[in-house]
């Protein structure tokens, strides 16, 4: 009975597909640059001209090129208030304007679109400002705009009440696995039938000196002085990650949808998959990695040796890599040395929870392009990170549906299983 409950419910699911793209990174806010810039195997992580390291144990990040952002916001007729705002604001805008759900000027008029979005760190230049006031002045520095501007959701609840959407908006708050979760959550809204159209993804800009400082003063930041060498994930000389600021989004909607407008489909969320390891706060496990894995690809009707490649999680730090390459092994068997890896982060940096989004935008410009950019540093690779690992070299993929993994702090995992568009 179990079973015919489940094929029915499965029968009826809706299509779930990817209409407009939106990125802001290191490597630039439109995705010809970006693309462009890892084809390439240029890295957008140098020396942090935001906030003065000199203090700091580390002095490298992947800083969005200066002036983009603001610039494009004046577009908007927007001053920039909080980076990680700011940030989701032009990422949000690009996938709006190409999925035609907005026209090129305001003012707009309310669709009920659902906002859902991911963060790690929320609007941290905000609490660092109030931190600060309070500081030098106590309570009467606080201004009364202090509690909507540090709101988490004041992202969601931003990009609603910029583009007039009126369909449900929060943030998915999971650290490093929180956009990978809310596009997740956005593909079940949709599937299930509680949603036409979700813009969904990520955000996070913390350069600031408390949370950067914060993250200075744990063991998982690279002190490899040159920026260009610093990130190296799977390599056996890694020493640990490099941060990066950034944003991702995508705008979902059901394939009846899409088609009824005749949008151009960008590509299709096939699967997800999500678990919990309970076992540690910062370690993580291949046994929750894994059953995320397997989720995914069940629920996309997906078998391991299909899969076109991985978009790795890809930390560079010690043990991350290595549990990372244990569970795609367990997954993955003997088809594990066919399926290509690679990791996106020696490029963008670790955009903590906006990394799941900007990996995706990636993955399916990958997917379109039948071609995946190479791993930057992997001349000394780790033995015990056994993946067919993508080399120096952008190398031809089969168009076919691909995996985008995203694990994080809290022991939340959390895959996706992405598709090229077909009709």
């Amino acid at each position: 009975m179990v079973s015919e409950i489940k094929s029915e419910s499965n029968f009826n699911r809706r299509r779930v597909v990817v209409s407009g793209l939106g990125i802001a990174s290191a490597l630039g806010i439109d995705e010809e640059s970006v693309w462009e810039n890892l084809v390439a195997g240029k890295t957008g992580i140098g020396p942090l001209r935001s906030i003065d390291t000199s203090d700091y144990k580390v002095g490298i990040g992947a800083e969005v090129p200066e002036r983009l952002i603001e610039d494009h916001l004046a577009t908007l007729k927007r001053r920039p208030i909080d980076r990680a705002l700011d940030l989701a604001m032009v990422a949000a805008h690009k996938a709006l304007l190409q999925a035609e759900v907005i026209s090129d000027e305001p003012p707009y008029h309310e669709q009920n679109v659902s906002v859902i979005f991911g963060t790690g760190e929320g609007c941290a230049q905000s609490h660092h400002t109030a931190f600060t006031a309070f500081f030098e002045k106590g309570p009467r520095g606080l201004r009364p705009t202090t509690v909507p501007r540090c709101m988490y959701n004041a992202v969601s609840a931003g990009l609603s009440l910029q583009f007039k959407l009126t369909g449900t908006n929060y943030m998915v708050v999971s650290a490093c696995t929180s956009a990978t979760n809310a596009i997740g959550t956005a593909f079940r809204m949709i599937r299930d039938g509680y949603a036409e159209t979700v813009l969904c993804g990520g955000s996070d800009g913390f350069f600031d000196p408390f949370f950067f400082g914060v993250w200075n003063n744990i063991p998982a930041l690279s002190k490899i002085e040159d920026p260009t060498q610093a990130c190296r994930p799977f390599a056996i000389d890694r020493a640990g990650t490099v941060l990066g600021e950034g944003a991702g989004a995508l705008v979902l909607e059901s394939f009846e949808k899409a088609t009824s407008r005749g949008i151009p489909i960008r590509g299709e969320i096939l699967g997800y998959g999500e678990s919990s390891d309970a076992s540690h706060i910062t370690s993580p496990s291949h046994i929750g990695q894994a059953k995320a894995m397997r989720m995914a690809l069940d629920e996309a009707g997906v078998e391991p040796g299909e899969i076109s490649h991985i978009n790795t999680h890809g930390t560079a730090t010690k043990s991350n890599d290595s549990i990372e390459s244990l569970s795609i092994r367990i997954v993955f068997s003997d088809r594990t040395d066919e399926v290509p890896a690679l990791a996106n982060k020696s490029f963008f940096g670790h955009t903590l929870g906006a990394s799941g989004a900007l990996e995706s935008v990636v993955t399916l410009l990958s997917l379109e392009k039948g071609m995946v950019p190479p791993n930057l540093n992997i001349e000394n690779r780790d033995p015990d990170c056994n993946l067919n690992l993508v080399g120096a070299e952008p190398i031809a993929i089969k168009k076919a549906p691909a995996m985008k993994n995203s694990f994080g702090f809290g022991g939340g995992n959390g895959v996706l299983i992405l598709g090229p568009a077909t009709n």
